[in-house]
């Protein structure tokens, strides 16, 4: 490999805000719909994308985010949730947010007619 991991912990410390947000943007848009601690699958949860190890959909997580839950509060109401596991679902909804959208839209009408 051409550049050592220190050597672009060094580069990314001189990094502006903007720059970063752009690198991760190429990072992301480079690992296509590879996200790390996020799986799909038809056999679990309709195919929804999910926590890995799990069958909370990130969808959940976002909704809850949306409606004034905490981090903390996530962790303490999903005991098989880790923090990394957070992280992960808040970068797959950056990523894949009308998407997130449209499966909050479809849970809640679904709701609303049980």
């Amino acid at each position: 490999m051409g550049i050592e991991i220190e050597e672009l912990r060094k580069l990314l410390s001189n990094l502006s805000r903007a720059e970063k947000a752009q690198l991760l943007q190429w990072i992301v848009h480079d690992l296509g719909d590879d996200f790390p601690g996020i799986e799909s699958d038809p056999a679990i949860c309709g195919g929804e994308p999910r926590i890995m190890r799990t069958r909370i959909p990130v969808w959940l997580l976002v909704q809850a985010k949306k409606l004034g839950a905490s981090e903390a509060i996530l962790l303490e109401s999903y005991p098989t949730l880790r923090a990394e596991d957070i992280v992960h679902a808040w970068a797959y909804n950056s990523a894949h947010r009308d998407a997130i959208d449209l499966h909050i839209s479809e849970n809640e009408e679904t709701s609303f007619l049980a």
